[in-house]
C-alpha cells in the first residue's frame, strides 16, 4: 500500500513538474512527459484495483 502511495505522489510531482516546466519554455517535450506521467500512473492505479478486485473474489474461497 506504501509503495502504491509513493508511486501516485511521484507520479503527480512528475505531471506538476512537467507541466510547468511546459509553460515556462513552451517546449512541447515536457507537454509529452507529463501525459506519459499520467498514463503510467493511471496503469498503477488500474492494476492495483485489479488486485483489490481480486483479492475480494479470492479470498472467500480460502
Amino acid at each position: 500500500m506504501l509503495v502504491i502511495r509513493l508511486l501516485a505522489v511521484l507520479a503527480a510531482i512528475g505531471i506538476g513538474a512537467s507541466l510547468i516546466a511546459w509553460m515556462l519554455t513552451g517546449n512541447p517535450r515536457y507537454r509529452r512527459w507529463a501525459w506519459n506521467f499520467l498514463r503510467a500512473g493511471l496503469v498503477v492505479v488500474f492494476v492495483f484495483l485489479a488486485l483489490l478486485a481480486l483479492e475480494r473474489v479470492f479470498l472467500p474461497l480460502v
